[in-house]
């Protein structure tokens, strides 16, 4: 089963919505803007992504931090916290196609190879 994690009201998302609901695909999904995110599945994501592509960049909500918070990213457990305390630098969509697949941000020609 996919498990799909963003906001549900992002544009993104709803693209990957779309896709997923038009080829008829079970999958899972968590809002972390309203369910947070655990510390056990950023570490997992961390396995396969470098923190600075998992934290979005160039999202407001990473724009508006300030420069202490920005340069805490060069340190995993702060970079950590703070994508746990501001959900919405987090790059969307992460994709979890289970047996430890992972996919982070929409290109559907490489979501199908998972699928």
């Amino acid at each position: 089963m996919i498990t799909i994690y963003g906001i549900k009201n992002c544009d993104v998302m709803q693209k990957a919505f779309k896709w997923l609901d038009a080829k008829k695909l079970e999958y899972t999904f968590h809002d972390y803007r309203e369910s947070g995110i655990d510390k056990a599945s950023i570490e997992r994501w961390l396995q396969h992504f470098p923190v600075n592509k998992l934290i979005n960049l160039k999202s407001t909500t990473y724009k508006d931090l300030a420069n202490e918070e920005k340069s805490s990213i060069e340190d995993t457990p702060k970079a950590i916290a703070l994508m746990m305390k501001y959900t919405t630098v987090i790059k969307r969509p992460v994709w979890d196609f289970g047996n430890d697949k992972f996919l982070l941000g929409w290109d559907e020609s490489k979501v199908q190879e998972f699928v």
